[in-house]
């Protein structure tokens, strides 16, 4: 009787341990199902042997090394929401827009009137200037194209300064400030006035792409239509530079937009300047940077 409940007892002893463990084991499973569902979970797109594998991002530092300046280049590729940039500090350092602002200042003077179209002329004041294409009567595509400061301080005067300081308002263009009625003719060119960055000049830019300004469609056309560098049949440049002499060095500009392989990319590139001989550097290196996202190539 005795052996039959020693054996009956090590059954029971037996069977309790399995329990444990079963029980244990159990919990585990649990806890391990709870982990998983309250895990993030990061969703991979599905691979298709159509897709273009991820572009590398581009050292654009090498173009700027290469001319032994310092500056920086951003550039935004609406279609894909992306930005590919070089020396991202300096692309959210605010300085003044310099020639850049002509693209503002034509929008205002078409809009108010004070000039009535690109092709009416404005007569030459007779002062010269060190640069010779400013020296003769002009036009406001042509001033554009030779950057004639004295036209678009003209227009700036005529527009006057509540409606041009209505307008910066109203477009929330850079710090908003142009100063006092004194200031009307080169607000835009004095360091401690009006102030703009390389990433705020891009969204200003994709607003006039988009015709999101408070300026009527024949003022915004006819702007963009006189901002165009070069157009062929695969792509159209459209841009403008600005030279800031009001700070040591000098900084260049040259912002603008691509519209190639039905998307647009848009720009904004500062360049520190010494010497007449830096003004085309912004210039290269920008289409350099460009042709490192396989643009401005020819298309078969």
């Amino acid at each position: 009787m005795k052996n039959i409940l020693f054996g009956m007892w090590q059954s029971l002893r037996h069977y309790r341990r399995q329990a444990v463990i079963f029980t244990i084991l159990g919990c585990v499973v649990v806890l391990s199902v709870i982990s998983f569902r309250t895990m993030p979970i990061v969703a991979q797109p599905a691979s298709t042997s159509s897709e273009r594998p991820a572009m590398k991002a581009p050292n654009f530092g090498r173009h700027f090394q290469e001319f032994g300046r310092e500056g920086s280049i951003l550039i935004y590729d609406s279609k894909n929401n992306r930005t590919y940039e070089h020396n991202p500090k300096r692309n959210t350092t605010a300085i003044a827009p310099a020639s850049t602002f002509k693209i503002f200042n034509a929008l205002v003077a078409l809009e108010t009137g004070v000039i009535p179209d690109d092709v009416a002329v404005l007569t030459w004041d007779g002062i010269h200037r060190d640069i010779d294409a400013w020296n003769h009567d002009t036009n406001l595509r042509q001033a554009f194209k030779d950057s004639t400061v004295w036209f678009y301080q003209v227009l700036a005067r005529k527009a006057g300064y509540e409606r041009m300081q209505q307008f910066i308002n109203k477009v929330g263009y850079g710090n908003r400030q142009i100063g006092t009625a004194a200031d009307i003719d080169r607000f835009w060119l004095e360091q401690q006035l009006l102030q703009i960055t390389p990433q705020e000049q891009i969204k200003f830019l994709q607003r006039l792409y988009q015709g999101d300004l408070p300026f009527s469609q024949r003022t915004m056309n006819l702007v963009k239509d006189i901002m165009v560098r070069e157009q062929t049949p695969d792509y159209t440049l459209r841009g403008k530079t600005g030279w800031l002499t009001s700070t040591k060095p000098n900084v260049g500009w040259f912002v603008g937009y691509l519209e190639q392989n039905k998307n647009v990319y848009f720009f904004a590139t500062t360049l520190d300047m010494y010497k007449p001989e830096d003004a085309p550097v912004r210039i290269e290196i920008t289409r350099r940077s460009l042709k490192d996202l396989g643009l401005l190539a020819h298309i078969n």
